[in-house]
């Protein structure tokens, strides 16, 4: 059976919240919501607000990780400063989830390329997620959405590192390639099964740069904004946006996102996830006015 994808042409925060509801989902217990809090000098993050309804509607605290690389995100109290200037902390309740030692370790025994994963320590507090991530470019990965915010997203400072050496953290800016694509691939796995069914998904194919959130100076858009989507399937919900810009052969900047997303081979990540049952690329995309 095919994976549904819910999928409408209107940005707004009730669209969000219509397109969830059609994935008839409860996600129980406490739930971690995982965003993008944008580092300092990105224009082109969702802000808190546009997301604050979704967050609110599943009584959900937003959750975050730090990075493993200079910036205004790599410790947690640099952190949690930019995530106030970004306004989340005003509008939300917020987690760092790696702010105390040791990191959790979760297990990937059919992980091509990475065995275990580190993840925050106070992922235990959550029993489900809903990820919300912004569809956009990345320098690396070439593309940044769901299976992102599954592995590098949910990643410790540690984890990403180790994410981005598949497995070598020294290496974290000059392992294979198409090793790191899988890698990613491996970490998004490991999430996928630490909450089993208790999570959804949802993408905003907006502000599309090829560059991402956690670029301090990112490109400004190049496509026109396409829509909103959903899924409980985090390979469907990815493939549907790849798809969707591609299917965009009006749009004169389609290419130059295109060239982004192929000079980093960004569709391995969505193989090597379906590969290892993460989800199906197969899927219905049904488009709700």
């Amino acid at each position: 059976m095919k994976s549904k994808v819910y999928f409408s042409r209107t940005i707004t925060p009730e669209k969000v919240l219509e397109l969830f509801g059609k994935l008839e989902k409860e996600l129980p217990g406490k739930v971690a919501v995982k965003v993008h809090s944008g580092e300092t000098g990105n224009q082109n993050f969702l802000r808190p607000a546009f997301w604050k309804p979704m967050i609110e509607a599943v009584k959900g605290t937003v959750v975050e990780c730090n990075t493993a690389y200079e910036g205004t995100r790599n410790s947690t109290e640099k952190h949690r400063k930019t995530m106030k200037e970004h306004g989340w902390t005003e509008l939300c309740e917020v987690d760092i989830l790696d702010e105390d030692a040791p990191d959790l370790e979760l297990e990937i025994p059919g992980g091509k390329q990475i065995k275990k994963n580190y993840v925050g320590s106070h992922l235990t507090r959550y029993d489900s997620m809903l990820v919300l991530s912004h569809f956009k470019g990345h320098p690396m990965g070439g593309y940044g959405g769901a299976l992102k915010q599954l592995s590098i997203g949910v990643g410790s400072s540690f984890g990403k590192a180790y994410i981005h050496g598949a497995g070598d953290p020294e290496k974290i800016w000059t392992s294979d390639h198409d090793a790191f694509l899988e890698s990613m691939a491996d970490a998004a796995s490991s999430v996928i099964h630490h909450f089993g069914d208790k999570l959804a998904y949802v993408n905003v194919m907006a502000n599309m740069s090829v560059d991402c959130d956690c670029c301090a100076k990112a490109e400004d858009p190049c496509m026109k904004d396409i829509g909103i989507l959903a899924s409980l399937d985090p390979v469907a919900i990815d493939q549907a946006c790849l798809d969707l810009v591609y299917g965009a052969t009006d749009d004169p900047g389609r290419d130059h996102l295109l060239e982004r997303i192929e000079s980093r081979n960004g569709v391995l990540t969505v193989e090597a996830a379906a590969a290892l049952g993460c989800g199906s690329r197969e899927y219905e995309l049904i488009e709700v006015e």
